[in-house]
């Protein structure tokens, strides 16, 4: 969809094998781990330019993405390094997406309070005084949509780009048919 532009791809993958983090971390150069502040070894990658977070489990996190392509390859080069440094993992390491991130431009400024009164309260949240942005909870998709009176809009909780799109595309419609698109 043109105007939507992708912001963060989270996925989950797991290398398979459970892992002795120090033995890792002294695989991966440049890696973080320090398990006495967090749990999991924090290694960002430069190409795609991703950050993994990867636990004892052999779970993975890949965040940062900015192409649906880019959990995988990340994945899929840390697999190889800890090959190529003698840590066994599983022959096909797969990169769930989990949460795509998205921002939209409406063109056009929005009255908040109208949009809240229109789009209903059942499924709006919206109290300035604690955040500047109303926010919309789609009925049977687990996108949310975050509107702006700017007119920009971040779209988080699909899995795939055809659930943004359908959450920008409704919303534009809802909008639309109140008058609150100019």
């Amino acid at each position: 969809m043109e105007g939507l532009t992708i912001e963060n791809v989270v996925a989950s993958s797991s290398i398979g094998e459970e892992l002795d983090l120090w033995d890792v971390h002294e695989a991966l150069e440049d890696s973080e781990y320090d398990p006495d502040k967090f749990p999991g070894l924090i290694y960002k990658l430069d190409e795609p330019n991703t950050s993994i977070l990867l636990f004892s489990s052999g779970k993975m996190v890949c965040t940062g993405g900015v192409t649906l392509e880019e959990p995988q390859d990340s994945v899929d080069k840390v697999k190889r390094l800890l090959n190529e440094n003698g840590i066994e993992t599983a022959d096909e390491v797969k990169a769930e997406i989990q949460n795509i991130v998205a921002s939209y431009e409406l063109n056009t400024d929005l009255n908040l309070n109208s949009v809240a009164i229109t789009l209903g309260l059942e499924r709006v949240e919206y109290e300035p005084e604690q955040f500047p942005g109303l926010v919309y909870r789609l009925q049977e998709s687990p996108v949310v949509l975050l509107l702006f009176g700017s007119g920009r809009m971040v779209c988080t909780g699909g899995k795939n780009e055809e659930q943004l799109r359908e959450g920008v595309e409704h919303i534009k419609d809802e909008l639309n048919k109140a008058g609150l698109l100019s």
